[in-house]
């Protein structure tokens, strides 16, 4: 019977040589760490170490996400990796009337350095690498990172880490953007010129393709708006007067894992080698690490089920077996649980065992590329890579990606493809287990981690109290110099960086700008 990939390619039932005819290995492979980087992006891969382990965790308070953060330490994890609530991703404060009934509930709440303080208290940031899920206020949060960090004693050369920082998803697929693409992007610039001056190791910018996916985007799909989007963030910070080679080496990247083990592996296979190409042919990038497409992976939210929950660990080590045949560098796997609620600890830990597992009882890490020379994988990552190609030159034909964003083109795209995917379960012709087939009679009973109700008021009197505490003056300042350089030229981190300082709130800075620059109207237009 034939079958198609997740991207709509024929799969078929045998390939052998005649699938790789024409095909110049020289080409499409090279040595790992080499260019075209299709092998992996380092020469050893995980036979030197394995892929850091991240647990992305965040919820409630401060105090909660610390504590969770210090379990996952003693688990084993090597990298944190936060998740922030609804409202500090959407600039706003606990006690913002738009914030009402969202505090705490898919992230923490963050307002203020003061629950910044809170949030990494007696965890060593010159020692830990931490990632960030914050986009239009990734600046604030970086910022509030650092002030921290400074407070330990540590130096903000020490520190190590990410920031999504990838708006233009937002605008495609997610939702929570602030301002407008153009101002955005001018943030976005300030963020790589401040970053190369003052937080040399810390990663710019993570440009994302899960949250596509999870909206029900294709694999060709994902990766060619992703690095669409990359190709405009790249453009905008050479136009700004940055050489591509101070800023391209700490560009990353964040992809999904899905159940298709074959088209995951073809896909970030393609991925790194278009970005190698597109980095040295259209930007004439010198320096190697400039080429190389370095990513995160998570499992997929998306594919988790609340029915049979349990049958979710089978699924999310698929997934993670895939992002690691598939060469990432690093990892989060989704807790079991997480189609019904926010995970417990016991569901937290057996996601990061399921990635202890892989790394120490397979033989995955023993060789760098287990899949290389493969006819089924080889042939897939040209047609994988062939069909990013075409959507990403019609994103061209439209002008590029903020202007395909804003006609709606990559949005409308997503939007058949994920109505695609929900006429075929449907109709019973996509096999979901436990939802269209081997479903049970009866659920059996589940009692998930619920969040407090309180943390809104609680969180309501903490900003009270520093409203109480501060400088109100020291901070009007501050909020003053922030928007004298967003109407001008200046880099805006340092006014910023200056009012968190001050105890000035998310939600406030978030308003200065919002009067400089305003809030972007989505248009369905295309």
């Amino acid at each position: 019977m034939a079958r198609e990939s997740e991207s709509g390619l024929p799969i078929e039932p045998v390939y052998g040589p005649e699938a790789l005819d024409g095909w110049d290995p020289a080409e499409k492979l090279g040595a790992p760490g080499s260019y075209p980087f299709t092998r992996g992006v380092y020469p050893t891969m995980y036979t030197g170490r394995p892929w850091t382990m991240r647990q992305y965790a965040g919820f409630g308070t401060a105090t909660e996400s610390n504590a969770r953060y210090q379990q996952l330490i003693a688990n084993g994890t090597m990298g944190l990796s936060v998740a922030f609530d609804l409202p500090t991703q959407m600039g706003h404060d606990s006690d913002a009337p738009i914030a009402s009934g969202e505090v705490g509930k898919v992230g923490v709440a963050i307002d203020s350095i003061d629950d910044m303080r809170v949030l990494f208290g007696g965890i060593p940031l010159d020692k830990v690498s931490t990632s960030m899920t914050i986009n239009a206020p990734a600046a604030l949060l970086l910022l509030l990172y650092q002030l921290v960090a400074e407070e330990q004693g540590v130096r903000a050369d020490q520190l190590t880490g990410t920031i999504q920082n990838d708006v233009l998803k937002e605008y495609i697929a997610r939702g929570t953007y602030i301002f407008p693409p153009k101002p955005s992007l001018r943030l976005i610039a300030d963020i790589f010129k401040y970053c190369r001056a003052e937080i040399p190791k810390w990663n710019t910018i993570s440009i994302s393709g899960y949250h596509m996916a999870e909206a029900g985007a294709s694999p060709a799909q994902e990766i060619a708006f992703t690095l669409a989007d990359g190709i405009e963030y790249v453009r905008t910070a050479v136009a700004a007067g940055m050489d591509v080679d101070d800023f391209a080496p700490r560009l990353s990247f964040f992809f999904v894992a899905r159940t298709t083990i074959l088209e995951e592996v073809a896909k970030f296979r393609a991925a790194r080698r278009i970005w190698a190409r597109v980095m040295k042919e259209e930007f004439g990038a010198r320096n190697p690490k400039s080429l190389m497409l370095r990513f995160h992976t998570q499992t997929a939210g998306v594919q988790l089920t609340a029915q049979q929950p349990e049958v979710n660990l089978v699924r999310v080590a698929v997934q993670g077996l895939a992002a690691v045949l598939g060469g990432t560098q690093s990892l989060h796997t989704n807790s079991f649980d997480e189609a019904i609620a926010l995970p417990t600890d016991k569901s937290a830990r057996l996601a990061l065992r399921t990635q202890q597992v892989l790394a120490h009882e397979t033989d995955v890490t023993a060789t760098v590329d287990p899949f290389a020379g493969s006819y089924v994988i080889e042939r897939m990552t040209d047609e994988v890579e062939a069909a990013a190609l075409e959507l990403m030159e019609k994103v061209e034909e439209l002008g590029g990606a903020v202007d395909a964003i804003e006609r709606g083109f990559q949005k409308s795209e997503i939007e058949r493809s994920a109505y695609r995917i929900a006429q075929e379960t449907d109709s019973g012709e996509r096999v979901v287990v436990g939802v269209n087939r081997f479903q049970l009679d009866e659920e059996e009973p589940y009692e998930p981690l619920r969040v407090d109700p309180a943390i809104e008021a609680q969180q309501a009197e903490r900003l009270a109290k520093l409203r109480a505490e501060r400088d109100r003056q020291a901070v009007d300042t501050a909020l003053a110099a922030l928007k004298k350089a967003a109407e001008g030229e200046d880099n805006v981190l340092y006014p910023m960086k200056d009012a968190l300082k001050a105890r000035a709130t998310v939600g406030e800075v978030c308003n200065a700008l919002r009067e400089v620059w305003g809030t972007h109207v989505p248009s369905d237009a295309f």
